[in-house]
Order: C-alpha cells, then sequence, then structure tokens
C-alpha cells in the first residue's frame, strides 16, 4: 500500500506532542498561579508583621519622642534591630529631624535581581506617634523598612518545587489522556483515513468506508456514514464550489461597502485605459481623492453615519456626470481614486478636479444631520509622469499627502519634485522621533503685555527645534508632522514640564508671570490629559492659576462635549484656558458660549493690517466686542507698531503680544527684559 505520510507526521505523534507540551504548559500556568498566589500572601504576611512591630513599639516611641529622651527612642531602634529583617528604623520629629535613627546594609543574596522585582528590596512603612492626653496630638512618627530578602528566599524556595512538581503531575496526567484518545480517536482514524486515500475522487460512490471494529453506533460511526453520503455527492458539491470560488473571485476586485473597484482592481482597469488612450487625445489623469478629517464623523456620528456618507460619495462619483472617460474606485477608508481619458490637456484634468472638489463638498442628509466633507485632491498625468499604472496611482497619492500638508479643500498637480519632498519628510518624521531623546528641543518665551498699564503679566511658551544638520526647522514644518504621527504627545509632556519648571524658577525669584502653553488636538483627545496636566503642576509645586493652556478651535470640534468635559475640568481646578487662533476656524457662539475658556487670541493674520487693511481691522473689532460681551480678556497675536498697540488698546483689547514688545526670547534674557520693560513704561509715564 501508498504510505500516505511519514511517520513524525502521524497524527498520533502529533497527538503526542501536542499533548506533552500542554502538559508543560497547563504545569507551567498552574504552577505560576500557585507561585503568585503565595507571593501574594507572602507580601501580606510582611505587610502584617511590619505593622505588629510597628503597633508594638508605637507606644514606647511615642513616649520618647513626647519627653524628648534619646535614651529610650535609641532602645527603642535598638530593640527594633534585633530583628534581622529591618533595615533602618528612625523615631522622627514632625519636622522630620530623627530623635534616634539606625540603618544597615541590605543582606546580600543571589536571589535578589528576582525577588526585588516582586517584593521590593525593602519595604518602608511610617506611623504617627500620638499621645491622647491631655490633649490628642502628634508628636513625631514612627518610620520602619524592612529587608524582604529573608521572606523572599523562603518563597523562591517554595516556587521552585510548586513548579517542579506541578509540571511533573501535568505531564503524568497528559501521558495517560495520551493512551486514552490513542486507543478511541487516533488508531481508528488512521484506518479511515487509509480508506478514504483509496477512494477514486472520479468514481466516488463505488468506494464507500467501513466503520472500524468496536465503534458501531458512536460518533465515529455517524461520521463514517456522512462520509459516504458525501461522496455519493461529491460531483454536486464540486460544481457548487467552484461557482462559489468565481463569486469570491468577483467580491475580492471590488469595495464591500461602495460597491467601487478596490485597489487591485483599479489598477487593472487603469492598465487596460493607459493602453486605449488615442493617440488625438494623449493625456490620462489620475485623481486620488483624500477625504478631510474623516476621522472626525466617525467620533461625531458614529460609524454608521460615516459608511452612509461613504456610499453617497461613491454614488456621486459614479453618478451621470462620470462618463464613459472616467472610472472610480476606493483606495481605503477615506480615499477614492478617479482615472479620465482622453484630455486635450492639463486644465480639462483642472475643470475635473474643480468638480470633484464640488461634488465630494456637497452636504447631505442622514440619520437627522447634515453632514458634508472636503477633500484634497492629489493629480498624476499619463504620459507625462509615468509610463507604469502602480507607479502612477503612487504619484497621486504622494501629490495628495503633500498637498494636505499644505491645506484641505484643494488640489496638486504631481511635479518632480514631489518623490524628494516625500523622501524628506518621511526623513524628517525619523529625526523628528529621534529629536526629544537627543535633547534637540528648546523653549523661547514671548512676554504678553497688559495694553491698560503696560505690565508684563505673563509669557507664551514656544517650541523651538535644532536640528543637527538643518538647523532651526520651522514649528509649522514639524509640529503638523508630530500630530499625524502622534510623537506630540511624547513632546507636548516635555513642553509642559519645561514650561513648569520654568515658570517655577521666575516665581521664586520674585517674577510672577503666567505661563501660556499651546496644547494640541491630538493631546486634548487623550483620556489621561486632565491629571497628566495636574500631576506635572504638583511635580514643580506650580500653583494652577499660573498656567495658560491655549486650545485652537479645531481643538474642540471632533468631539465637543469631550473637550468642554476635560477643560471645564482643568478650569476647575484653576487652570486658564485660552482660545488661540480665533477667527481662523468655525469662530461659532454655539460653541463659544458653553466652552470653559477665560481669553480669545486674536490671530496674527488680522492683526498685521490692521489700520491698513478695513476688513481685517474690521475682523479685529469684531472680536474684541465679542469678548467684551462675554465678559472673556482679548489677547492680539502680532503686534509690530506703536500705531497696532495704541488703537487695541482705545478699541479695549486688554492684553498683546509681538515683536513692537519683544520677540520670543530665551528664559535667561526674561528677567532682564522685566527689569528694561519696566524703567521704560515708568519713564514713559514720567513724560507724560
Amino acid at each position: 500500500m501508498k504510505r500516505l505520510f511519514s511517520p513524525e507526521r502521524q497524527l498520533g505523534y502529533r497527538i503526542l506532542r501536542w499533548v506533552l507540551f500542554t502538559a508543560f504548559f497547563a504545569g507551567g500556568i498552574i504552577g505560576a498561579v500557585q507561585i503568585y498566589l503565595d507571593a501574594q500572601r507572602v507580601s501580606q504576611e510582611l505587610d502584617e508583621r511590619a505593622n505588629q512591630t510597628l503597633a508594638l513599639v508605637r507606644e514606647a516611641s511615642a513616649q520618647a519622642v513626647y519627653s524628648l529622651d534619646n535614651d529610650l527612642a535609641r532602645q527603642v531602634i535598638d530593640g527594633l534591630f534585633a530583628q534581622d529583617q529591618i533595615r533602618y528604623g528612625a523615631i522622627k520629629h514632625n519636622d522630620g529631624t530623627p530623635l534616634a535613627e539606625r540603618r544597615r546594609d541590605a543582606t546580600p543574596s543571589s536571589y535578589r535581581h528576582i525577588t526585588d522585582a516582586i517584593f521590593d528590596s525593602t519595604r518602608r512603612y511610617q506611623v504617627p506617634l500620638m499621645r491622647s492626653a491631655p490633649e490628642p496630638a502628634q508628636y513625631g512618627q514612627l518610620v520602619l523598612e524592612i529587608d524582604t530578602i529573608y521572606a523572599a528566599e523562603l518563597w523562591q524556595e517554595r516556587a521552585a518545587l510548586i513548579m517542579v512538581f506541578g509540571i511533573a503531575r501535568a505531564f503524568i496526567i497528559g501521558l495517560v489522556l495520551y493512551l486514552v484518545y490513542y486507543l478511541l480517536v487516533s488508531r481508528p482514524l488512521g484506518s479511515i483515513t487509509r480508506a478514504l486515500a483509496a477512494v477514486n475522487p472520479a468514481e466516488p460512490g463505488r468506494h464507500l468506508i467501513k466503520t472500524p471494529p468496536g465503534h458501531h453506533r458512536d460518533e465515529l460511526d455517524t461520521w463514517v456514514q456522512a462520509t459516504n453520503e458525501l461522496l455519493l455527492s461529491i460531483a454536486d458539491v464540486q460544481q457548487k464550489h467552484q461557482a462559489a470560488q468565481d463569486h469570491i473571485s468577483r467580491l475580492s476586485h471590488y469595495d464591500s461597502l461602495t460597491g467601487l473597484p478596490n485597489r487591485e482592481m483599479f489598477l487593472h482597469i487603469l492598465n487596460n485605459a493607459m493602453k486605449k488612450v488615442h493617440r488625438q487625445r494623449p493625456l490620462l489623469a489620475v485623481f486620488c481623492c483624500g477625504l478631510d478629517d474623516f476621522k472626525a464623523i466617525n467620533e461625531q456620528y458614529g460609524y454608521m453615519a460615516g459608511d452612509k456618507l461613504l456610499k453617497d460619495i461613491a454614488a456621486r462619483l459614479q453618478s451621470h456626470r462620470v462618463q464613459a472617460t472616467m472610472s472610480a474606485g476606493r483606495l481605503g477608508a477615506d480615499q477614492f481614486v478617479v482615472t479620465q481619458e482622453h484630455l486635450q490637456g492639463e486644465d480639462e484634468a483642472k475643470a475635473t478636479a474643480r468638480w470633484l472638489l464640488e461634488t465630494i463638498s456637497r452636504p447631505v442628509r442622514i440619520d437627522g444631520h447634515e453632514l458634508s466633507l472636503t477633500a484634497t485632491l492629489g493629480i498624476a498625468l499619463f504620459p507625462n509622469d509615468s509610463h507604469e499604472a502602480d507607479r502612477l496611482l503612487q504619484q497621486s497619492e504622494q501629490s495628495m499627502t503633500l498637498a494636505k500638508i499644505q491645506g484641505h479643500n484643494h488640489y496638486q498637480f504631481y511635479v518632480a519634485s514631489v518623490d524628494q519632498a516625500i523622501r524628506d519628510r518621511k526623513q524628517l518624521e525619523r529625526d523628528l522621533e529621534e529629536a526629544l531623546p537627543h535633547q534637540q528641543f528648546h523653549l523661547v518665551y514671548q512676554p504678553q503685555i497688559d495694553l491698560q498699564n503696560r505690565r508684563v503679566i505673563g509669557v507664551e511658551a514656544l517650541l523651538r527645534w535644532y536640528h543637527p544638520s538643518r538647523g532651526m526647522v520651522p514649528p509649522d514644518e514639524f509640529i503638523p508632522l508630530a500630530e499625524s504621527n502622534n510623537t506630540i504627545i511624547e513632546i507636548g509632556y516635555w513642553v509642559l514640564h519645561e514650561a513648569c519648571r520654568q515658570a517655577r524658577l521666575w516665581l521664586d525669584e520674585g517674577h510672577q508671570l503666567r505661563m501660556s502653553v499651546n496644547l494640541s488636538p491630538v493631546q486634548l483627545r487623550q483620556d489621561n490629559i486632565v491629571p497628566m496636566i495636574m500631576g506635572i503642576l504638583a511635580s514643580h509645586q506650580l500653583p494652577p492659576h499660573c498656567l495658560e493652556l491655549e486650545v485652537t478651535e479645531t481643538s474642540f470640534m471632533h468631539n465637543l462635549d469631550d473637550a468642554i468635559g476635560k477643560l471645564s475640568l482643568l478650569r476647575d481646578q484653576g487652570l486658564r484656558i485660552a482660545v488661540d487662533d480665533f477667527g481662523t476656524g468655525y469662530s461659532s457662539l454655539t460653541y463659544l458660549k458653553r466652552l470653559p475658556v477665560h481669553h480669545l487670541k486674536i490671530d496674527k493674520q488680522f492683526i498685521q493690517d490692521l489700520l491698513i487693511n478695513e476688513e481685517d481691522t474690521q475682523i479685529a473689532n469684531t472680536i474684541i466686542d465679542l469678548g467684551s460681551s462675554l465678559n472673556l480678556q482679548v489677547i492680539a497675536e502680532g503686534v509690530e507698531t506703536e500705531e497696532q498697540s495704541v488703537y487695541l488698546a482705545q478699541r479695549g483689547c486688554q492684553l498683546a503680544q509681538g515683536y513692537f514688545f519683544s520677540r520670543p526670547i530665551e528664559p535667561a534674557n526674561i528677567p532682564p527684559f522685566l527689569r528694561d520693560f519696566v524703567q521704560t513704561t515708568a519713564q514713559g509715564s514720567e513724560l507724560l
């Protein structure tokens, strides 16, 4: 008989290997659980014994510290050190001054690298020393440190025995189970397998299988009968299987949600289109459409609403306007692609791009909400840019990626520099990940001035990156990159720490300045942002009112309720909140009335042409009036001339910052600036 498989591949051997592996694994798991529980018990016993020891000497310690009896205190401490596990003991006054203390080195042990990770090398306990008469009062503390190695070594010996016996017991049980399984299942399955090998696929009904001896009327017998029935209908099943395979093959080339061709199918369509381009009309365009902020739709309205919007956009791309010369596909979650054949020139491609932007941005009502999105397009042309379909599609995607960096709701053609720009961007992204560990970031500070009394009331912390080879990298170049790959979370954590540390130093020097720090939308979406900020303040002992967080309007629009909740918690803790770049985003009273903010910051683009551009002046005036009506202070950014400063002060703007007062300066230059600014202001007042 023809050998079906090598002995090492037989089911019996494989079952044996798996049984032994499972036995070892199960024994290990059970042993680990027992060891863990034993460790918990040992840890609890350590705490209980320590608390008992503290309770025994607490009264004597209280008497010693109350009566300032050094001898009694030393006797108590020496008595404690009769126990080998005591590593440190002290009786201290309330101010931390020891009345008596004693310390000895940790007991050396080869197990410490294991046990210290589980039980800690030492455990510290502390109880207040009280006297109930004549009046209850605390006079000091009793401090005790326990060396855990004595209990840990006993635990480790027990752990080794538990693990060995657990694995051995599981191994024996596994062998017994394997023997039973072999006799009842593996051996009869072998005979059934050999019978199945003799079946002729062309005539399966002529070679039926016999039930193994001793297995009549059990599960194997039922399986054999079912197999025989299957063999009788194999031809019909093969036909249905082939039909199903054809159906699956068709579905694998189309997006299941929108019905549009997927990437693989679209590349096939693009290849065919490139072959059919007429000589009289030699151009073919590929438009990669990336939806802008699609994630916000899913977060705010739910994934079902987002799916409905995607299907609606797909239907628009297949509408009557999309003629035989155009084809659409879906590349990913928020990316579509359109190809257009037989173009006369780039102008026709531009017209199609404008139509696509308009088509995608049309609002649609879904589940009672009017939803709309914009898109950013990347365009590549055949044969100008490439003669390969996959390369042409890649070029359109790269162009779309770069276009998104510059803004939303516009298009960009592929140019030769795009490849280099993409490589530069990826290199900059890699360099950005190394910038913080290599201490390439530093902060500079721009003073904020009270326009009414010409007093410096605070500073804004501004992040700077000095690249070792590129030099100073502009913030508007690396901040969006950090937000896109989430490195802004760690960078923002460092900025908050550094700004609070510096504010504390200035406070200790007598300069009470409010520190303003920009909070990224990515940071605001973190669940732990509130306790993280409060922890930083506590670590530097900085009063909450000394820190102001600046958030942009787009920070809250992804999930307004969540943002309001977090900012309200921070405001309730005493922090101040400012809306940065106000007027460049939504600028809606609907959310502004709900936000727990103190300041509105007029974006510098409205200040730079103040008194020159009537429209910018009107916008600045409107924001100042809005702040006044809502009882919010208004800060003007980018003040560069005395005329702007005087006008803003007369118009009712309370605060300002900009080059007219000071450029962003190093922290060491802030105290001299404060002194010079005060003197200049005083001299100006005297002249008046």
